[in-house]
């Protein structure tokens, strides 16, 4: 009788033991699976929700934290220019590099960005296209919008109108500046729409970034600067530094380089990469909730 009971004990031992490896084999599997078009939506569904319910004090004084902190691009871009030889070959690519700090600051930061809002609000209002949902964004998007322009401004001012820069560095950050907003309303907008799509995929990457969050804003960020397209709220930091110097009318700053950038943004980070996004799982979404409804 003491045998068998042995033999038992044993044989449920061994069968636990095989429970433990199956589960540490599942629990691995579950670990180096990506997740799906389907979870990835669903994450920045749920987070652009809350966005939208945020109290709008709260969105003010992130939003204006971020158009200040997001000057740091320009700031980091002109330092690395001012101290490259720009014969040397690769320095361009260098130099851009500092344009990727202040995203990083930024959305790491989870303040408030205008484009960046852009895919995670817009999710939810597709999913679920209610007046309520609606008008939440909107508000979402003014309050932002305006937020990161008082912090652009803030920031510009403190860059162009003091002494806490040499002036050499100032004729720098000019440089950069008449650049980006010389480019014409046309060109400007053109420019603005793949940055918008480097935006919005940042967003989309970054659930499944899993210790590659930092390089992946890196590197998506830095493309922008170097494929020299447009951003709004970096690009309004420049904007209002020559404004606010007297080397820029408001006329051209509004309808040659704000408008039209920010209409190119939003179509690239909105109409473009978040329709193709919720195309590719609308019907498993759709599917989801006809199951739960079944049951």
């Amino acid at each position: 009788m003491a045998d068998i009971k042995r033999a038992g004990i044993k044989y449920e031992s061994a069968a636990q033991q095989e429970a433990l490896r199956d589960q540490d084999e599942e629990s691995s599997v579950t670990d180096a699976t990506r997740l799906s078009a389907k979870l990835i939506y669903e994450v920045i569904r749920r987070d652009g929700e809350e966005e939208l319910h945020r109290p709008v004090p709260s969105l003010i004084w992130s939003g204006v934290a971020a158009g200040i902190l997001i000057s740091l691009s320009v700031l980091a871009e002109a330092i690395l220019r001012s101290h490259l030889d720009p014969a040397s070959p690769g320095s361009f690519l260098v130099e851009n590099l500092g344009y990727s700090l202040g995203f990083i600051v930024v959305i790491f930061g989870r303040m408030q960005l205008f484009t960046e809002n852009t895919i995670t609000t817009v999710l939810p209002v597709i999913a679920n296209p209610t007046r309520s949902n609606g008008v939440s964004m909107a508000r979402l998007w003014v309050v932002v919008l305006a937020a990161n322009m008082v912090g652009a401004f803030l920031a510009a001012a403190f860059l162009g109108l003091t002494e806490v820069l040499d002036p050499a560095l100032r004729g720098v950050i000019g440089d950069l500046s008449r650049h980006a907003t010389g480019m014409g309303a046309y060109e400007s907008f053109l420019r603005a729409i793949p940055a918008g799509v480097l935006i919005a995929t940042v967003v989309w990457l970054m659930p499944s970034a899993t210790g590659n969050a930092f390089f992946i804003v890196l590197a998506f960020t830095w493309l922008i600067a170097v494929g020299d397209f447009s951003h709004v709220i970096a690009g309004s930091v420049e904007m209002a530094f020559l404004m606010l110097r007297g080397e820029l009318g408001a006329t051209p700053a509004i309808f040659e380089f704000f408008l039209p950038v920010l209409a190119g943004n939003i179509i690239g980070g909105t109409m473009i990469f978040t329709l193709l996004a919720w195309g590719q799982v609308r019907h498993e979404v759709a599917h989801g909730t006809r199951s739960k409804s079944n049951r």
